[in-house]
């Protein structure tokens, strides 16, 4: 008579909270996360930004207020926007020493010294006033090697007000070995660069040209920006900028481009981080304000998702909120 063996019964593991939690086999921490946030030079009073409900334009003073929550919260990093009073065809403010971004990393690591990573965007859209990510040509072309010069100055003057990471974004070819040199000349050599790697030409990033009034005036951004339809260009690009000095690499969007986070993990040996861009948040605080998902429990969702994927490090909007959450279930409150 053969022996019986007992079936498998996978559902004995999920019958409690307690026991799903202790058989989790992806966990999110606050340090995960990091908060974009966005600074508007001369502002009287944070701005809300209506296509993205609880985000702000933040004021100097609102920003550090900003800041010090997330810290409470334990979130691990703020990556900073700004948004210049003067714009001009260079993008004179984005290595202004007294610029918006300068002067709010100044704040930032006065008030909170190392308490949280603050890291810096690196890019010119903002500080244009054609809404490009570098310097434009008579012919509407963008200049690569002209864009990395004023890459490696941003950079520079990012370092000297202290950032603790450079996050380069434009996604110009060789810009991670312009701004290694740059730091390193400066006197930066120790200061880290988190690449944008894998940075795709998405529909979903409508918001964030809201909320840093960076919008192109004529074009777009697909000669430089990665198109949808390509992943294996992904692990190129991810492996130039490697060589090149980056220290971290990073893919955006996130929820729709989670093959390539899994991807570009299965094949880094350095931290992966993912952004949860504007689009990805506008479109859950839309469908929750009508009632059509729970809101909670998409955010906690998604943001799995990201983490199950391969990412460390998460790029959110709900880096707070999330956090606070995710707080409250460890001290059982």
């Amino acid at each position: 008579m053969s022996a019986r063996f007992p079936v498998a019964r996978p559902r004995r593991l999920r019958r409690t909270s307690a026991l799903r939690r202790l058989a989790a086999e992806t966990r999110l921490a606050p340090a995960d996360l990091v908060l974009p946030m966005f600074v508007k030079e001369g502002l009287a009073e944070p701005h809300p930004i209506p296509s993205m409900p609880g985000v702000f334009q933040h004021t100097r003073d609102s920003l550090r207020k900003a800041a010090h929550e997330a810290a409470e919260a334990g979130v691990g990093g703020v990556i900073l926007f700004g948004v210049p009073a003067v714009k001009d065809a260079v993008g004179s403010a984005g290595d202004d020493p007294d610029g918006v971004v300068q002067t709010a990393v100044r704040d930032l690591k006065a008030d909170l010294g190392d308490t949280l990573v603050v890291m810096t965007d690196l890019c010119l859209d903002e500080f244009t006033d054609h809404g490009h990510c570098g310097i434009v040509t008579e012919s509407g072309h963008i200049d690569n090697d002209a864009t990395l010069e004023r890459y490696a100055a941003v950079a520079a003057a990012q370092a000297a007000a202290g950032s603790d990471v450079v996050a380069p974004s434009g996604m110009m070819d060789g810009q991670v070995a312009a701004i290694r040199a740059a730091l390193d000349a400066a006197g930066h050599p120790e200061l880290p660069i988190l690449a944008y790697s894998a940075k795709y030409a998405s529909a979903f990033y409508g918001p964030f040209r809201d909320a840093a009034e960076c919008a192109p005036v004529f074009g777009d951004r697909s000669t430089h920006q990665q198109d949808p339809a390509n992943a294996d260009e992904s692990l190129r690009e991810v492996l130039l900028d490697l060589e090149e000095g980056a220290d971290m690499v990073m893919v955006k969007p996130a929820g729709a481009y989670l093959d390539v986070v899994r991807r570009v993990r299965d094949t880094v040996d350095v931290p992966v981080a993912a952004y949860q861009v504007s689009g990805e948040y506008a479109m859950i605080e839309a469908a929750a304000e009508r009632g059509w998902l729970d809101r909670e429990r998409a955010i906690d969702e998604s943001l799995l998702s990201i983490r199950r994927a391969g990412a460390d490090i998460v790029l959110t909007y709900w880096a707070v909120e999330a956090a606070r959450r995710l707080g409250e279930l460890r001290t059982g409150r």
